[in-house]
């Protein structure tokens, strides 16, 4: 499972390969304009007062995630696109992939009351939205659009080498964080 780590100013160089390591609360700082600092399961709070919060996603907004077992750190993520009320796509770091960069992977909106305080979200090594469930505290919005991007860093990607992946047995819940 990945998770977000402890939070840095920059980005580490990671492999050998000369990647970047990222973890989502740097990234998400960086593409999203919310200069909030620490780990992401203190977003939320330290946004109070200082950022306008609420439970309706936006371009732009940081989805804020709760920390669980699963994700001690919590985890914070960028809408990149408001796809219908209950779907969104997010750009993020350290989610399927430690330190990895995913683009306009799908998230959706699986609360009974749909207040987006429960969501699924796209996971590579399943290929999919898998079984597990996040709880979310909510959106912390930049109050303005996310940082210069050019129309292909709209389009589906995925800045991830997952050719040594392989798929989960199908009787397994995936974990990411």
């Amino acid at each position: 499972m990945a998770v977000c780590t402890l939070m840095m100013a920059a980005p580490q160089a990671a492999s050998a390969k000369g990647r970047t390591f990222w973890q989502c609360a740097p990234y998400a700082r960086e593409i999203s304009g919310v200069n909030i600092h620490g780990n992401a399961w203190t977003w939320w709070n330290q946004a109070a007062g200082r950022y306008q919060r609420g439970e309706a996603p936006k371009i732009g907004a940081v989805m804020s995630f709760q920390r669980t077992s699963k994700m001690p750190l919590g985890h914070v993520a960028m809408v990149s696109q408001v796809v219908s009320d209950r779907e969104v796509l997010l750009t993020h770091a350290n989610w399927s992939r430690a330190g990895g960069i995913e683009r306009n992977v799908r998230a959706i909106d699986v609360s009974p009351n749909g207040d987006w305080s429960e969501v699924k979200v796209w996971f590579a090594p399943v290929g999919g939205l898998g079984t597990s469930v996040y709880p979310v505290n909510g959106f912390i919005y930049s109050g303005g659009a996310p940082r210069d991007f050019s129309e292909d860093d709209f389009k589906p990607s995925l800045d991830l080498d997952l050719s040594d992946l392989m798929a989960e047995a199908k009787n397994e819940t995936p974990d990411a964080g």
